[in-house]
């Protein structure tokens, strides 16, 4: 759209309800415009006096084709001349002045559409940050970069739980140890009370029991029974009477042990 050594421009426009540029603000025009400006005044003053002049003379269109090349960025001095300059004598004024009228058309139908897709570009990626989605998306997005900010806290605090955790495991692991250690000396204290009481009772129950002398009742009764089933031990019915004999003699000593002691 402009010349291959042109460079783009800072310039602010406004857009109708058409997506029309209505005001272009911002253009810089260069000393070659202004010159040409400043010569368009005294042009029209002397065009009675020079004949020449009216050929030389630029077209009524002229001066806002040059303002408008300048607003689209046509700073080339070549540019701008293979824009201004005439088709040679063989063209009238009128000729020249439809020509740049109709290249200036084309070149503002240009503007105007590319303008257009920047308004339509900028409105959807306004509306992309407006709908539901992007805004979950960016919320979602911000929640993480805040927990990642808030991570090395969160790390921090929850070190801080952990070590007054692991202070209070240890003083409980003292407490117990210092507990068992009391339960052990108090059941070694009630063992050895326990074993002294014993002993004193069991020698207090020998001095109240008074020794008594015990004989055999029937030994030698008992012995001849005994002796004569080992000769008999088939015939058992040979000892029969002395196994009475035996038996009355215990009957007896019981009953002479009665009589002594009722």
């Amino acid at each position: 759209m402009g010349a291959a050594d042109s460079k783009s421009r800072s310039v602010s426009y406004g857009l109708d309800e058409q997506d029309n540029v209505t005001v272009i603000h911002g253009v810089k025009l260069s000393g070659d415009v202004l010159q040409r400006m400043r010569e368009s005044g005294p042009s029209s003053s002397s065009s009675s006096s020079s004949p020449g002049a009216e050929s030389a003379k630029p077209a009524p269109g002229t001066l806002f084709l040059l303002l408008s090349s300048a607003a689209l960025g046509y700073t080339s001095q070549s540019h701008l001349c293979d824009m201004l300059i005439f088709q040679g004598p063989s063209r009238s004024a009128a000729e020249t002045q439809e020509e740049l009228r109709r290249r200036f058309e084309r070149e503002q139908a240009l503007v105007q559409e590319e303008l257009a897709r920047i308004s339509r570009r900028e409105r959807e990626m306004a509306g992309d940050d407006m709908n539901p989605a992007g805004l979950r998306e960016t919320a979602k997005t911000r929640q993480e970069l805040d927990k990642t900010h808030n991570l090395p806290d969160a790390l921090s605090v929850r070190a801080r739980q952990l070590k007054k955790k692991e202070d209070e495991l240890k003083h409980l692991e003292q407490f117990y140890k210092e507990q068992l250690q009391l339960m052990e000396k108090k059941n070694a204290e009630f063992y050895r009370q326990t074993a002294h009481m014993y002993e004193q009772q069991a020698l207090e129950a020998e001095a109240t029991v008074k020794p008594r002398q015990v004989s055999p009742v029937c030994s030698e009764l008992q012995l001849q029974v005994l002796s004569c089933y080992r000769l008999n031990p088939q015939q058992t019915l040979r000892c029969s009477q002395l196994a009475k004999d035996y038996i009355n003699c215990i009957n007896t000593s019981k009953k002479n042990l009665l009589v002594n002691h009722g």
